[in-house]
């Protein structure tokens, strides 16, 4: 199980699966595995992924949903300023 600088976790793979593969790995490792903030205390590093998509806050105690892999997805966090854009102007509108 060695782990060193250059491979990160993914050095316990050692020569296998291509070097390619082990980097796309090594780099979905350590977003999934970071420290990340919980969308509802943001506080840092509380978040743990349950399943697949499915994440939990050990502060606060909030299960959430979120991506495979990482606690927010590119598509996720557009959508999310969309919603809070079109919020925005409705309230304009009825003031």
């Amino acid at each position: 199980m060695g782990k060193t600088k250059k491979v990160g976790p993914t050095g316990k793979y050692g020569a296998r699966f291509g070097s390619t593969l082990r980097k796309r790995t090594r780099l979905i490792l350590e977003k999934m595995k970071g420290d990340s903030r919980c969308p509802k205390c943001l506080t840092k590093g509380t978040t743990h992924r349950i399943s697949t998509g499915i994440w939990h806050c050990k502060k606060c105690d909030a299960r959430f949903t979120g991506g495979a892999y990482y606690i927010e997805t590119p598509r996720g966090a557009e959508s999310f300023r969309i919603s809070k854009r079109r919020q925005r102007e409705l309230e304009a509108i009825e003031e």
